[in-house]
């Protein structure tokens, strides 16, 4: 079922093409040792591994670190295996989630669990994560060790979180955000932080850095968020309305569910927590999110913390780079238009 529901007027012009342009030739060392590090003699590791990572991710979370390295002006070599971390550490948690959620797509395409089933799925990512942790090391720098692992092991975290307010209907604002923090946007900071802490910046300049890429992540669930329930299929690369499907309670749920009725709530707590939730589910849950302006306040929300995003390196003097960041969060944001 695809129901479009507009946010109001697109601006012009938000896109990531200058950062993609002003990193061009590091991330095309990136996707080389990419490739490289997916490589075993398994050959079901390298196949399972490349179907997610060749099917048309932005790279955002590793255009990340190479970004915020070249904002602290850092020139030596080790960016490329960090960003190499950060985008296997990203995947891995992708083929993770769908064995958890038992989603059929990824991206538009049948995700690695339909293909090869939960366990291989399950397994390479663990590889991949393995991978990560080799890259880190042979970098050298223990601060970008522990941020990165520290991010792994949050994530985490996050997963569980979401699982235990999985189909509860009595999640709060604030729980909700806890978890998006902790799955979403902690890789996001630990991928933006690692770039100063390598250029041998001051912890002002960490901290900054590490501010961005927390309120990028935090707008960036909150729009992925909206469009599940405001999105096309085409944009998403998943189902419309799969959150819905699989009892997941996100913001605009939050939202609708308090502002709403009692017959309302009981309507919620039967689609989500009894599993009541075909097509024509769908199709009221959404018609109460338009009622409520769940899904426009969650935009809201999440301009909220793209400011912010924008806040955090606005110590840094005005070039290329940091024009390119911004548009980012634009883009990041503009995509529930």
């Amino acid at each position: 079922m695809g129901v479009v529901v507009s946010f109001g007027e697109k601006p012009k012009g938000e896109t990531i093409d200058r950062l993609v342009g002003l990193l061009k030739d590091d991330m095309a060392r990136v996707n080389e040792t990419i490739l490289a590090r997916t490589g075993s003699d398994v050959m079901m590791i390298p196949e399972v591994a490349q179907h997610l990572i060749s099917s048309g991710g932005k790279r955002l979370r590793p255009m990340l670190t190479l970004a915020t390295a070249q904002l602290a002006r850092y020139s030596g070599q080790g960016h490329i295996k960090l960003a190499a971390s950060v985008e296997f550490m990203h995947t891995a948690t992708l083929l993770h989630d769908d064995v958890v959620d038992e989603s059929d797509l990824r991206r538009g395409k049948p995700s690695a669990r339909k293909v090869w089933g939960n366990e291989a799925s399950v397994l390479v990512g663990d590889f991949l994560l393995g991978q990560a942790f080799k890259m880190m090391v042979e970098v050298g720098s223990l601060q970008c060790l522990d941020v990165l692992s520290t991010a792994a092991a949050v994530i985490a975290e996050g997963e569980v979180m979401q699982l235990a307010a999985a189909k509860n209907t009595a999640t709060t604002e604030d729980e909700y955000l806890s978890v998006i923090r902790a799955k979403t946007a902690a890789l996001f900071a630990a991928a933006a932080e690692v770039g100063p802490i390598l250029a041998g910046a001051d912890q002002t300049a960490q901290k900054a850095c590490r501010s961005y890429g927390l309120n990028l992540g935090i707008a960036f669930q909150l729009i992925d968020d909206a469009l599940d329930y405001g999105g096309t299929a085409s944009k998403l690369g998943k189902n419309v309305g799969d959150d819905f499907r699989e009892g997941k309670i996100t913001l605009p749920v939050v939202l609708a569910f308090r502002r709403g009725s009692d017959d309302e709530r009981a309507f919620w707590r039967e689609a989500l927590e009894e599993g009541a939730h075909d097509d024509v589910a769908l199709g009221r849950a959404i018609e109460l999110l338009k009622k409520h302006r769940a899904l426009e306040d969650t935009v809201e929300r999440a301009r909220h913390y793209a400011a912010m995003a924008k806040d955090g390196l606005a110590l840094f003097p005005g070039s290329p780079m940091r024009d390119a960041l911004d548009e980012v969060v634009d883009f990041c944001v503009n995509r529930a238009h």
